[in-house]
């Protein structure tokens, strides 16, 4: 016979800030992995920690933390073991229509961008995308990372100075 993981009460609250948060925690993996569905792999694998630990979790209030935490963890060990699985096509995007914002370009700028924050060391990384993505103050940043609001602020204030100086951004910028 196996032990539930999780009892019924608690995974009915677990269903609920699946259901509340859900759109804002696919945001923040989103931020953290450019393409889409590894970003909600991302969340999934997130979630199921979470759900795993549900019943260990004291303080509920203080799931959104435990979760970007894990999210930004997951991360890290997915990039450090990840294999390049890009690959180049012969297919050319469809025309553009006049008088519409160009979305090739616009999505150069959107790689660019992306490329030079998965430049940052992880942890700057995981710093910046809390502040900028999904709009943390200091203090919710260093308390989701577990760190002092004085070491959120050097680290942002060095990352956003390796993205001012990155030369990728500098030509989408002219």
């Amino acid at each position: 016979m196996t032990t539930p993981v999780c009892t019924s009460a608690n995974a009915t609250q677990f269903t609920d800030y699946v259901r509340t948060k859900g759109q804002t925690l696919l945001r923040t993996a989103r931020s953290l992995t450019p393409n889409p569905a590894d970003a909600e792999d991302l969340l999934q694998t997130a979630l199921t920690k979470t759900y795993l630990a549900w019943d260990r979790i004291d303080d509920h209030r203080a799931v959104d933390g435990y979760v970007r935490r894990t999210l930004v963890n997951t991360r890290t060990s997915q990039w450090r073991k990840r294999k390049v699985d890009e690959f180049t096509t012969d297919e050319l995007p469809e025309p553009q229509a006049p008088g519409q914002p160009d979305p090739v370009e616009q999505q150069a700028q959107r790689d660019a961008l992306l490329r030079a924050i998965a430049r940052l060391p992880p942890r700057q990384r995981a710093m910046v995308v809390l502040r900028y993505y999904e709009d943390m103050s200091e203090v919710q940043t260093a308390e989701a990372l577990g760190v002092s609001v004085g070491t959120v602020k050097s680290a942002v204030s060095r990352a956003l100075g390796k993205l001012r100086d990155d030369p990728e951004l500098e030509l989408c910028v002219a």
